[in-house]
């Protein structure tokens, strides 16, 4: 299905993944794009929500932009959410891979970049396909833990963990994210695994070179900017920093306030809303 409005054209596809495929929208500029981007979603946000992001890439920058949603997961999700099987680490060991395979088809001329929101970034630093990433840019990512929340939001995090959310999942089979206010229905298992990583002292990061594969990006040479919000109480800076320190000495760190911005706030997730177009710039640059 294509959809031309001004310079950009969409088209929605699924690609390969692992066993299953995926559901993408791509966005395309009006000449040969030299940058084709791939971006990786936060945890339950779909890939629509990154829809005025990518077509500001693609009109105002002229690149290619491919948003999707992960496994078992919005578009992408096929038969019964409680039937699935599929964890947060293959959302990044398979899907994400996947998505820049799919880039790297359509585009192998083109410089590949990969723009991680939350989980999106989060596990870049063990994935397979390092050396085919030209640049890394992690928005709002991190290994977080409840302790690195401040109050009051680490009740409301206590209670997604300790609370009411996972009873609901023992119940139900799934997560009902939409019916607890979260957004998003999720599978259980990526739901276990989320609350493991995050009520543990150090997140997934002692599982490295055990049940994860090792991190290598330290001894890449691959550039990775890695963008934090003051007012971001999901994943504060402190936890950003820790990511920092897995993707190498080389990595990027940008500690951004919103009213450097003009903005009141921008948070965990608002970084790519349209109200807040103008961070983005910043982004990239």
């Amino acid at each position: 299905m294509l959809d031309a409005t001004q310079t950009v054209s969409t088209a929605d596809f699924r690609f390969p993944s692992g066993a299953g495929t995926l559901s993408a929208r791509l966005y395309l500029p009006a000449s040969a794009p030299r940058v084709a981007v791939v971006i990786h979603g936060a945890t339950g946000v779909p890939r629509d929500y990154y829809q005025h992001f990518a077509r500001w890439l693609a009109e105002a920058q002229g690149m290619a932009c491919l948003t999707y949603d992960y496994s078992d997961f919005g578009h992408s999700l096929n038969g019964s959410l409680k039937a699935s099987r599929v964890k947060m680490a293959d959302w990044a060991l398979i899907d994400m891979p996947a998505a820049r395979a799919e880039m790297r088809r359509r585009f192998p001329d083109a410089q590949q970049w990969s723009i991680g929101h939350s989980v999106g970034g989060m596990l870049g630093p063990i994935q397979p396909d390092i050396d085919q990433i030209d640049r890394m840019i992690c928005v709002c990512s991190g290994p977080v833990t409840v302790s690195d929340h401040p109050w009051p939001y680490r009740a409301l995090a206590l209670l997604f963990w300790y609370g009411h959310a996972p009873l609901a999942v023992k119940a139900l089979g799934y997560l009902p994210g939409k019916a607890l206010g979260f957004g998003a229905d999720l599978p259980a298992s990526v739901y276990w695994q989320w609350r493991r990583w995050c009520t543990a002292p150090r997140n997934y990061l002692p599982e490295i070179g055990i049940t994860l594969p090792e991190a290598c990006w330290a001894q890449s040479e691959t550039p990775v900017d890695l963008f934090t919000f003051e007012d971001d109480d999901v994943v504060p800076p402190n936890a950003v920093w820790r990511l920092a320190d897995l993707y190498g000495p080389h990595a990027r760190r940008h500690l951004l306030s919103p009213g450097e911005f003009g903005l009141s706030e921008v948070g965990h997730i608002g970084a790519f809303a349209r109200r807040n177009a103008a961070v983005w710039p910043r982004l990239i640059a």
